[in-house]
């Protein structure tokens, strides 16, 4: 009789990626099912009728309004291995009333990128906005992986341009770091900085590659930026870390602080960044900067 050799630990087998893809399936049939069988004819303007035995709406009524063959939709509830499009996807998002979180669920189980993202960010709750108030005078600001700016504190408003001023759909540290010139002349460091901000833009977009969000922002900046065209050509990439940074203030003058990162999800996603000041000269100035900025918000 065999015996296991010493020193070798038994491994529990690792899902082959079909296998994934199987349980993905099941998962995204068992999803359409259970909403397709909790939401009541009258909800989207469907007759009950007297012979109406099916929980909720019937197969063959959910693919007409999401305007999809009653075959198809019904292989889909059957976790058969077909493809399925983001239009196809968006309409059956629609057609079953998801919510926000629903229809980011849809989503990931079909394995597609959502082709309208949510407007808002759940990470920016009024708890994380009284959080942002909480430590100032010192910089704080949330985003996301594609460096949105999705919320700031009344110091980070000041601290490179008047942000309150620039357009909503503008307010990405890429965006302005690359082409806006106040913010880029805040930036003691500039070329390290950019440089840095492409290589790690590169990491966080390989996750990202389908995305119409990220492929639009990357079109944008290498159509505004032959900079930043420079710094992508050299495929660099760097993972995030806390990095001492210099800026140039026109209301205080020069301060040096210390970058940091505060994940608020388990993925490298939405994050909290902080800036706090590495001396006393720079902190008095944070202070002054943040009673400026109090000054304009009354």
């Amino acid at each position: 009789m065999a015996q296991e050799k010493p020193g070798r630990e038994a491994r529990a087998p690792q899902p082959t990626q079909a296998a994934a893809s199987a349980i993905r399936r099941h998962e995204l049939a068992a999803f359409l099912r259970h909403r397709r069988e909790h939401i009541a004819p009258e909800r989207v303007g469907l007759p009950r009728g007297r012979r109406r035995r099916t929980p909720g709406l019937r197969r063959e009524e959910v693919a007409q309004l999401a305007a999809v063959g009653v075959t198809w939709y019904t292989w889909l509830e059957q976790a058969r291995d077909i493809q399925v499009s983001v239009q196809v996807l968006d309409a059956l998002a629609r057609t079953l009333l998801l919510d926000p979180g629903e229809r980011a669920h849809l989503f990931q189980l079909a394995g597609a990128a959502d082709p309208a993202p949510p407007a808002t960010c759940p990470s920016v709750t009024p708890a994380m906005r009284a959080v942002l108030e909480q430590v100032e005078p010192f910089p704080a600001c949330v985003q996301n992986s594609r460096y949105d700016i999705l919320a700031y504190n009344r110091t980070y408003g000041l601290l490179f341009c008047d942000l309150d001023k620039v357009a909503r759909e503008d307010r990405n540290c890429m965006i302005l770091a690359y082409t806006h010139e106040e913010w880029r002349s805040a930036i003691v460091h500039l070329e390290d900085s950019t440089r840095h901000m492409a290589a790690r833009f590169r990491a966080a977009m390989a996750g990202h590659l389908a995305e119409p969000a990220w492929k639009t922002l990357l079109k944008r900046l290498r159509t505004e930026s032959p900079d930043f065209c420079e710094a992508w050509d050299r495929h660099e990439v760097v993972a995030p870390a806390s990095k001492r940074k210099e800026f140039r203030n026109r209301h205080v003058g020069r301060v040096t602080v210390d970058h940091t990162d505060l994940w608020l999800s388990p993925e490298a996603g939405h994050r909290m960044v902080t800036y706090v000041p590495v001396d006393q000269e720079s902190r008095e100035r944070l202070e002054k900067l943040h009673a400026i900025a109090l000054e304009q918000r009354a």
